[in-house]
């Protein structure tokens, strides 16, 4: 079937007319508002609580503090995606501004805000930790005095623990040849620190959750969740209660971009109605978003030796990233981060040290890149430090050192179809690498070019689930669990269904999400779902073909070496068959259903015994052209170009759009982005005085689709939603260096660093 590769997406027509069901549109007989009573302090004991006052107001149900769940037979308050470190509301202690204190359910908002004025609460202030280099002090205050690790949790975590009597949540070590013998061989060493603020996922919907418990204490919950059946086995867990009484439907998610991965407002709303007796809706206000999930900050320093001719030869690196207060999924990224700091490089001899640190602020977790945007920031800014040094053009180096098909990862498997250095030269080539800038009409507005590149892994082990189902007419329905959030999942599992099928996709439905009805998926997050949801359901569509071939061969006599299929019609010697034609055939009337069913369960070694850390690998590559007042250091972003090994494009047009998104993302967290505090206090959590990009601030964006198709992608395709966003930062950054000679180290890159950078450079020469 031909690819339409400018056709509409099949969830355009609710989501422009304003029809699309978000959770926050939803009502339901009896339901009560809940809100959370925060802490204003970044660490503080709880001497006393109180909330007698509050549940005496009028129209109030229901109220929730330590002493509902702390010793209760029926629930489990600890929970965590990896340690249970996290409770529903504090319980002994606040650990940052924002920590949910108690909540409330009532009939009106205004009655549960007036319920919350009520709740008395005694503080004792403790000292706060509130970066990582205090965190790490000797003696430092602890954030927590012990951590609990569940007996069980995800594979490629099992090994990290908590480092005992410190704010270490985790340290994840790299080791690979020998370091000291590294940097005796290199003609040239270079060392550089570089930092990234914590920063914002900026989704237009907030959290949310509706929780109702039904007759038999069974759990109905709505929730604007990234991984719904993470959500259900947690819930299961705190609750005590079997997964088979836990559902939970997620209606369409207004973005995550790895904000709503793993549980945030639901324990809390579940508890809450259990205790009202009737369901409770939760919706943040923007600020409390702001206090709930962030994206982790980071130190990194980074030492490298390399030859005089470039050769990359060793590198040691200390990556520290603030969790926050709560380890969330902080700990896979510090891995995850520490995997990628040698970059897309060939190094022999490795040193990295990458860690996950608590501090008395909101808790980190997965953003878009997970811990390779932070450190590509470093490793893509050095390496044209580096270059710059030795007069070696920058692409130059790159290509020199990067990897090949079948070179080894840093973690000792070979890398298969990954297309970097295409996609650095497609970048170079778009960018024209090989052109100096056009000059500006003003002699001290300067022009500069910039590239940077990146390797990234999907989270591995995984396993996706799907069914489709061919209705009595030829039709067909898929059943999977992976999460329509603006991505274009939908429409491009319809894709890939209806190509294996070859029926038109407007004629195949993609179910909503709801646990009950569709089978387990790990997570839509790690830009995986197209690889691995997407080859589950190309796997069902086969099944179903398979079973239409015996249909044919049983009903029909007809040998199974006649049989073919294409254009939707099942083609025998001299004639054809609709599908609905076989059905009825089948069942003996117009009515019936056949099921298909695939699962993808990723491998940690592949066919050959190899280690696998990741199913495939993001590769990719940006290049920016920038324009630079050097008596201001105003900054202005003239051209962007992104390239990125896509596979296999599934859809050309949803590819070069998730590749401008991410592109577009990257740039504010480049240029603007940054939470502020002052002494743990959050000073800017709105979106007045936290900045995101605008169309005014966006350039032209150049999307360029590398496809090296991978054998187990459905039809070759990749992931690539996080890839485009990871270069865009250094890309930048090289660029400002091209153009005024000056490197800015700490994002964001605002025109002051630049101006006061230029001043310097200008003092030395004096």
């Amino acid at each position: 079937m031909e690819e339409r590769t400018n056709s509409r997406r099949l969830d355009y027509l609710a989501k422009v007319t304003g029809r699309a069901p978000y959770l926050a549109d939803m009502k339901l007989p009896g339901l009560c508002h809940g809100r959370i009573l925060r802490s204003p302090y970044p660490h503080a004991r709880i001497v006393r609580i109180d909330a007698s006052k509050a549940t005496k107001i009028s129209g109030v149900v229901a109220t929730l503090t330590r002493d509902d769940i702390l010793d209760h037979p029926a629930l489990d308050p600890y929970y965590g995606p990896v340690f249970k470190d996290q409770t529903i509301v504090a319980v002994d202690k606040v650990r940052h501004v924002g920590d949910p204190v108690a909540a409330v359910a009532a009939l009106t908002p205004e009655a549960a805000e007036e319920a919350l004025a009520a709740i008395e609460i005694d503080y004792e202030e403790l000292p706060a930790v509130t970066d990582v280099h205090e965190a790490l002090k000797k003696n430092a205050t602890l954030v927590h005095d012990y951590v609990k690790v569940p007996e069980a949790g995800f594979a490629d975590l099992a090994e990290l623990r908590p480092v005992e009597g410190t704010n270490i949540c985790t340290h994840f070590k790299l080791r690979r040849g020998d370091i000291e013998k590294g940097f005796a061989e290199s003609d040239h060493i270079f060392e550089d620190t570089f930092t990234l603020p914590a920063a914002q996922h900026a989704f237009l919907e907030p959290h949310a959750c509706i929780a109702q418990v039904e007759p038999g204490q069974r759990l109905t919950v709505w929730a604007t969740t990234q991984n719904p059946f993470v959500v259900r086995t947690q819930l299961a867990n705190i609750f005590k209660l079997p997964v088979a009484r836990v559902r939970v439907v997620v209606p369409y998610l207004g973005g995550g971009y790895g904000g709503k991965v793993y549980p945030k407002v639901e324990p809390l709303t579940v508890a809450l109605a259990m205790k009202a007796g009737r369901p409770v809706r939760v919706v943040l206000s923007r600020e409390e978003v702001f206090h709930t999930i962030t994206k982790h900050g980071a130190v990194i320093r980074m030492k490298t030796g390399v030859k005089k001719d470039g050769t990359l030869v060793a590198r040691e690196c200390e990556v520290l990233l603030d969790t926050g207060a709560y380890a969330e999924i902080g700990p896979r990224v510090a891995k995850k981060s520490g995997y990628t700091a040698a970059g897309p490089y060939r190094i022999p001899h490795l040193k990295i040290d990458s860690m996950s640190i608590y501090t008395n602020k909101p808790p980190a977790g997965a953003f878009r890149g997970f811990g390779v945007s932070q450190s590509a920031w470093a490793h893509e800014s050095q390496m044209d430090i580096i270059a710059h040094a030795l007069k070696i053009d920058p692409l130059k180096l790159r290509l020199k050192n990067g990897y090949d098909e079948n070179d080894t990862f840093v973690t000792g498997e070979r890398l298969t179809s990954i297309g970097f250095k295409q996609c650095l030269t497609e970048v170079a080539s778009a960018i024209g690498w090989d052109e100096k800038p056009e000059p500006a009409k003003d002699k001290h507005i300067k022009r500069g070019k910039g590239i940077a590149c990146l390797i990234k892994a999907t989270i591995t082990p995984s396993i996706s689930s799907a069914v489709v189902k061919l209705n009595e007419d030829g039709s067909a329905s898929v059943y999977a669990g992976t999460i329509e959030m603006g991505q274009g999942s939908e429409t491009t599992l319809a894709e890939i269904a209806g190509r294996e099928l070859e029926i038109p996709r407007e004629r195949i439905q993609v179910l909503g999400v709801d646990t009950d009805v569709v089978p387990y998926d790990l997570t839509t997050s790690s830009s995986r779902s197209t690889f691995h949801m997407g080859k589950a359901v190309q796997l069902a569509a086969q099944d179903l073909k398979n079973q239409l071939k015996r249909i044919v061969i049983d009903d029909f006599g007809v040998p199974p070496e006649q049989i073919g299929f294409a254009q939707g019609k099942i083609r025998l010697p001299e004639s054809q068959l609709d599908y609905k034609e076989v059905m009825h055939k089948r069942f003996g009337m117009p009515g019936g259903t056949l099921v298909g069913q695939g699962q993808v369960k990723t491998k940690t070694v592949d066919e050959r015994g190899e280690k696998t850390t990741s199913a495939f690998w993001f590769v990719g590559a940006g290049a920016a052209e920038v324009e630079v007042d050097s008596e201001t250091g105003k900054l202005k972003l003239l051209r962007y170009v992104t390239a990125v090994d896509v596979g296999k494009a599934i859809s050309v047009l949803g590819c070069r759009q998730q590749l401008a998104g991410a592109s577009i993302t990257g740039i504010g967290q480049a240029l603007f982005e940054e939470l502020v505090y002052d002494n743990g206090q959050l000073i800017n959590p709105n979106f007045i005085d936290y900045v995101i990009p605008s169309l005014g601030d966006t350039p032209r964006i150049d999307s360029i689709l590398v496809e090296v198709p991978h054998k187990e992608g459905p039809f070759g395709a990749k992931g690539i939603g996080e890839t485009a966003l990871i270069p865009v930062a250094p890309a930048i950054a090289n660029a400002i260096f091209d153009a005024v000679g000056v490197r800015v180290k700490d994002l964001p890159i605002k025109a002051e660093k630049i101006f006061l950078a230029l001043e310097e450079k200008r003092d030395q020469r004096e």
